[in-house]
């Protein structure tokens, strides 16, 4: 047996499952305790319970899974990333299982490739094959009856995966080499005859040499021509039968519409029958008739209203 790196005093995890022979089992935990001695400490782990073993992080240095003669140990995702979750910074997975040679849908027996990038994403580095040998009849006939398994293309792959030297969710200070701004209050030197370039004198606004071009020169005489104000309305403004300005109209319709709306409030004012405003001509229907008076006296009212100015 190889002693797969174990020294005197670590820690380490051994993972086994219903396929592994019991005296197998024994015989690899007596050996590894001779390797790791008084200081150090062998557990086993059943994988079907190892979530719920709820070790704590980084317990272990190195994991070994599956690697026991005869073991047929499938590692699902979630008991990967369990494994590199209690391994410590710089431990070591080693494990074995076995894969299929030809891809077949909707099988739980991974390829050597998938099962490379599985440790890859539950979060190992340095992940590489170690050698690959033939399954027994015996381990055949397991795989194929407690996973469903049919065909015969299977071998056993033996991978290595390591943890990094840093837990996750560990931060660590990034030493940024950034220069520091001077504090120097010193301005940059100023080129004289770049200065003198781009400055302009009074006095030399005096000087006859100097030819300034007339802005009205500037401009064609379609330029001075007053536009048309009906070539200035927005191609939508006042369009339909019925005409209506733009919510922010600027070519003059709103104002054109509110005189003309003027216009007809003014011209649809009532008049009274002699051609007077309403109010300075009362009808007669309108004057008040007294309870008690006659209809003569009535009338004499009425008269003398028609004559006052």
């Amino acid at each position: 047996m190889a002693n797969f790196g174990i020294s005197a005093g670590q820690l380490v995890a051994v993972v086994w499952d219903k396929s592994c022979p019991v005296e197998a089992l024994k015989d690899l935990v007596d050996k590894l305790q001779v390797l790791t001695g008084n200081e150090g400490r062998v557990s086993v782990e059943n994988i079907n319970q190892l979530l719920q073993s709820a070790h704590k992080e980084s317990s272990f240095d190195i994991i070994l899974s599956g690697i026991i003669p005869g073991s047929t140990t499938l590692h699902s995702a979630e008991v990967l990333a369990e494994m590199a979750r209690i391994l410590r910074p710089g431990g070591c997975l080693i494990l074995k299982e076995p894969i299929e040679t030809t891809v077949v849908n909707n099988c739980k027996v991974k390829t050597a490739s998938k099962l490379c990038s599985a440790l890859t994403l539950s979060g190992l580095v340095e992940v590489k094959e170690l050698q690959r040998v033939s399954l027994s009849p015996e381990e055949v006939q397991f795989v194929q009856e407690h996973l469903g398994y049919k065909s015969d293309n299977l071998l056993s792959v033996q991978i290595t995966g390591k943890k990094p030297n840093f837990e996750v969710g560990s931060s660590s200070q990034l030493k940024l080499s950034i220069a520091k701004k001077s504090s120097s209050s010193v301005k940059p030197a100023v080129d004289p005859a770049a200065a003198k370039l781009w400055t302009l004198s009074a006095n030399d606004m005096e000087d006859d040499s100097m030819d300034l071009i007339d802005s009205d020169e500037l401009l064609d005489p379609e330029d001075l021509k007053k536009p048309d104000p009906a070539s200035l309305r927005a191609p939508s403004c006042g369009e339909g039968k019925k005409r209506k300005a733009c919510k922010n109209c600027t070519c003059g319709l709103a104002e054109e519409l509110e005189k003309d709306k003027a216009k007809e409030q003014k011209t649809s004012q009532p008049k009274s029958a002699c051609g007077n405003v309403t109010g300075r001509c009362i009808p007669l229907c309108q004057l008040p008739l007294p309870r008690h008076a006659s209809l003569q006296a009535w009338g004499e009212g009425v008269a003398q209203h028609q004559q006052s100015p």
